[in-house]
């Protein structure tokens, strides 16, 4: 909605009673299929072995970071990061199994504008393309809208990672833009890719990810019978 200022200017939509957001927590968020934990130095060894199950290091091309050569190596990475207060690290933890299969963060935390971005995703094998992948999404951004208040929610990845950006359409986030050589990663010129989730467009959202993670939505062996597209296609 455009408004205008005393001078004819149009200026933005009035936030009536806008105030700071609390910083985000290193909280335990449970869901049906996983739960997510704060990153500790206890879930290195199972992490290491859970990534390690991938036939190939494929999975660590786009991340900022080279691939660790041992589980000690990978043990001090979590140690020098697991304390920090952004990006704060969050470890997935499949409930059936009681594993740690994966980790994401919550980054570039700016409470007085009630922004943060999700990212550090690396899902093992264990969790990729499962329901738990999908849902410990899902329990970031219900944490972020619903228990913080935030106003936005957002994406960014490597112009050429398709799969991110097709994971980040999935999910219901809008593209934004690309910014052209925004970075510098692994000795190779990077243009980021934007998108975001705003906090009007969350309660559609919630729901459509609320159907597409009920137990019924599934066939006996794990199969989705809807997706999550056709979950947000109903509710608009």
């Amino acid at each position: 909605m455009k408004t205008f200022n005393q001078f004819g200017q149009p200026v933005g939509e009035p936030l009536i009673d806008w105030q700071p957001r609390q910083h985000p927590s290193r909280v335990v968020l449970q869901g049906r299929y996983c739960r997510l934990e704060p990153l500790r130095v206890e879930h290195a060894d199972a992490l290491f072995s859970a990534y390690s199950r991938a036939e190939d290091t494929r999975s660590w091309t786009w991340l900022l970071r080279e691939p660790d050569t041992s589980a000690g190596e990978f043990a001090g990475w979590v140690a020098s990061v697991c304390e920090l207060s952004d990006p704060i690290h969050f470890t997935v933890i499949n409930n059936h199994t009681q594993s740690p299969v994966g980790t994401l963060a919550l980054m570039r935390i700016d409470p007085k504008n009630g922004v943060v971005e999700v990212g550090h995703v690396h899902f093992s094998p264990l969790l990729s393309r499962t329901p738990e992948s999908t849902e410990a999404q899902y329990l970031l951004m219900q944490y972020v809208f619903d228990t913080l208040g935030y106003r936005r929610y957002e994406w960014k990845c490597n112009s050429l990672n398709e799969p991110s950006r097709k994971a980040a359409l999935r999910l219901g986030f809008q593209f934004e833009g690309r910014f052209r050589q925004a970075l510098v990663t692994k000795g190779h010129n990077r243009d980021t890719d934007w998108f975001s989730i705003l906090d009007k467009e969350w309660p559609v959202l919630a729901k459509a990810f609320e159907g597409w993670l009920a137990t019924d939505n599934f066939t006996a062996d794990g199969k989705q019978k809807r997706s999550l597209e056709s979950w947000r296609e109903t509710r608009i």
